[in-house]
């Protein structure tokens, strides 16, 4: 039996649990409609979604909502 974590922020060593979707693509190799998605805590939401803008890579930031 495979154990399910709970969804995590996408920070370098943070385990903390997700509480923002920061949507992204990088247009030089996504279709504009395309998006991924990296998961943040709070206290990460805006060094993450920093990294993403500077890049023109940043489309939208969502609250996250774990499916059941």
């Amino acid at each position: 039996m495979v154990e399910e974590l709970a969804p995590q922020c996408s920070a370098k060593g943070c385990r903390a649990p997700a509480e923002w979707a920061l949507l992204w693509n990088n247009p030089k190799l996504h279709e504009p409609a395309y998006r991924k998605t990296w998961l943040a805590c709070t206290q990460h939401r805006e060094t993450l979604g920093g990294f993403l803008d500077a890049r023109g890579f940043l489309r939208e930031v969502t609250e996250f909502h774990p499916t059941a």
